[in-house]
C-alpha cells in the first residue's frame, strides 16, 4: 500500500530536477532549489516562475502546512540591493568554506 505522504515525496523527487531560467539570479535553477531557497520556505516567486511547467501551487498546499503557507503567502520582496548583499555574502562564505 502507498501512503499519501510516499506519493507527495515521489512527485517532490520528480519536479526537483527540473530546470527554469531564474530571473532573480539570471541562471538555471532546480525546482528542487526553489522549493528551499527561502530557509523552509520557497522562493517568493516559485508559483510565477513555475506555474507554465508544473502543478505548483497543488504541489505546495499538499506539502507546506497551514502555517508555513500563511507565511509563504505573505512574503514581501525584498529590496534588490537587500538581495545582492545577501547573495554576495553567501558566496564569500562557501568560497571560505
Amino acid at each position: 500500500m502507498v501512503t499519501h505522504q510516499h506519493e507527495v515525496n515521489t512527485e517532490s523527487k520528480r519536479y526537483d530536477s527540473l530546470q527554469i531560467r531564474c530571473p532573480r539570479l539570471g541562471g538555471e535553477v532546480t525546482f528542487g532549489y526553489c522549493r528551499v531557497e527561502g530557509g523552509e520556505l520557497p522562493c517568493m516567486r516559485i508559483v510565477a516562475c513555475w506555474q507554465c511547467c508544473i502543478p505548483v501551487a497543488e504541489h505546495l498546499r499538499e506539502r507546506l502546512s497551514p502555517e508555513q503557507l500563511e507565511r509563504f503567502s505573505e512574503q514581501k520582496p525584498k529590496e534588490r540591493i537587500a538581495t545582492l548583499v545577501e547573495l554576495i555574502e553567501a558566496a564569500k562564505k562557501e568560497s571560505r568554506e
